[in-house]
C-alpha cells in the first residue's frame, strides 16, 4: 500500500497513527501519551493529562472524540467505556 505521507513528519495537527485500548486504572499509565482520546460509551472520564492536571470531565455522550494528550485514565471516577488511546 502506497503511504504519500511517509516522508512527512508526523505533528499534534495531523492524524493519529495508531490507537489501543484504554482500561481505566488508577496507578498504571497508558503506553503512551494520546494525542486523542476515543469514547464509545457515555458517561465520566477521569484522566491524567501529560502535564500531571487530572480531573474529570463529565457527561461525554456516546462517540465522543476528545483532542487530549493524556498519560492515564483513572478508574476512579470513570464511567464511560470502549474508550480507545489514539497516537
Amino acid at each position: 500500500m502506497t503511504d504519500r505521507f511517509a516522508a512527512f513528519q508526523p505533528s499534534l495537527s495531523g492524524p493519529a497513527s495508531t490507537g489501543f485500548p484504554v482500561v481505566p486504572d488508577d496507578a498504571i499509565d497508558l503506553p503512551e501519551a494520546t494525542r486523542a482520546l476515543y469514547v464509545g460509551m457515555r458517561g465520566n472520564l477521569a484522566v491524567t493529562m501529560l502535564s500531571g492536571a487530572e480531573f474529570v470531565l463529565s457527561g461525554l455522550p456516546d462517540g465522543s472524540l476528545l483532542p487530549l494528550r493524556v498519560v492515564r485514565v483513572r478508574a476512579t471516577g470513570t464511567t464511560a467505556g470502549a474508550i480507545v488511546g489514539l497516537a
